[in-house]
């Protein structure tokens, strides 16, 4: 297709990782690892297509409920992926940040998180948002209490965004992969106006192809923003 239109930030729910793994007769933890590598490649992918701004749903708050082992995998993952890749989102140039909660995140994982944060600060082709121990509910609540906090009155959109975990434009384009067709408290401020997409594979096989086939369908659709289209106005 010609003229692939380019979405400035784009959301992805990075779902299926179990499901991948289970298919294959592997334990879920394989997945995780899976999707990890997955989302090294194909986040210097999105960006390297002009994409500026790229948040995905590593791990919520109600994550936490799941078995202890599981989730303990997923906070060493964190640690050693953030420790050992800081030098390949350097050599990339993709500044990355985070959304989300710092409680009930070990110090390992906090301090890997910020030393990622400040060591990728001034990269310029791109920005990683990943959202980790992250609700979007929880974003708003939290955002609402810094207000109170500087005692502030008369709040306009812009204004709120800036007391959000990230002062990020808003998603254009929301993608989860799995086939499952629910947004979970992802980001929900910030995709009010978002075009959203369901492809049925899981997140490990969502590759460079098939992000591709997701910006092709980016590109058919007319985003009005609650206005009308021509054929609408009569």
């Amino acid at each position: 297709m010609d003229n692939i239109k380019i979405p400035t930030h784009v959301g992805i729910i990075l779902d299926g990782n179990g499901r991948w793994a289970k298919e294959r007769g592997l334990k879920r933890t394989a997945g995780h690892l899976a999707g990890y590598k997955n989302l090294l490649k194909l986040s210097k992918y999105v960006l390297d297509k002009g994409t500026k701004y790229l948040s995905v749903f590593a791990f919520s708050t109600e994550n936490f409920n799941r078995p202890q082992e599981e989730v303990d995998y997923l906070m060493d993952l964190f640690i050693k992926g953030f420790n050992e890749d800081r030098s390949y989102f350097k050599k990339e140039n993709i500044r990355v940040v985070f959304s989300g909660r710092r409680n009930r995140l070990s110090d390992k994982v906090v301090a890997a998180m910020d030393k990622m944060e400040d060591e990728t600060k001034d990269n310029t082709l791109g920005t990683l948002n990943i959202c980790l121990n992250y609700g979007g509910r929880a974003e708003i609540v939290d955002a609402v209490n810094k207000i109170i906090k500087d005692n502030k009155k008369d709040i306009t959109e812009e204004d709120f965004k800036k007391y959000l975990y990230n002062d990020l434009p808003d998603i254009d384009y929301m993608i989860r992969t799995s086939g499952e067709l629910r947004i979970s408290n992802f980001m929900l401020w910030q995709i009010s106006y978002a075009e959203l997409y369901f492809p049925k594979c899981y997140f490990p096989d969502f590759n460079e192809k098939e992000y591709d086939k997701a910006l092709e369908e980016f590109t058919k659709r007319d985003r009005r923003f609650g206005g009308l289209n021509n054929h609408e106005q009569s």
